[in-house]
């Protein structure tokens, strides 16, 4: 199994960007590859609409580290565990997020891994002073 880690640097402070991207209301904004429309809770999970159909998620705890670890239960089943952590970087933040080839061809495992630079791509997006950034 492959893993591949897919990083942006964020002009924005970590504190900050790791708030946004905790919050589940705002991953539809920029993680499309996880949720493509309004999320709803149920207790500790979110429940999104993705590109693999529902997906339940399950984010560990706020946490002063930086680190937005989930796992993702697929349609079919199959829990994968993704690590994400948002760090300090001397421009703003970095952000990064771990793929991993489970269960996925080689194809299918570069699309993966062209998704999640899209998505972290607009999330620095909406912190480089795009119309619907934080506050804005």
């Amino acid at each position: 199994m492959r893993s591949r880690h897919i990083s942006t640097v964020i002009p924005a402070p970590a504190s900050e960007v790791y708030a946004f991207a905790a919050e589940p209301s705002n991953l539809p904004r920029w993680a499309a590859g996880l949720a493509q429309s309004a999320v709803q809770m149920r207790g500790d999970e979110l429940i999104a609409s993705s590109p693999m159909g529902e997906v339940v998620v399950r984010f560990v705890p706020r946490n002063e580290f930086g680190v937005l670890d989930h796992a993702v239960e697929l349609p079919t089943g199959t829990i994968v565990t993704n690590p994400l952590r948002v760090l300090a970087h001397p421009d703003g933040s970095e952000v990064i997020f771990t793929v991993r080839q489970i269960e996925l061809t080689d194809d299918e495992f570069e699309r993966d891994c062209d998704m999640v630079a899209a998505d972290l791509g607009r999330l620095r997006d909406i912190f480089s002073g795009a119309r619907d950034a934080p506050g804005a």
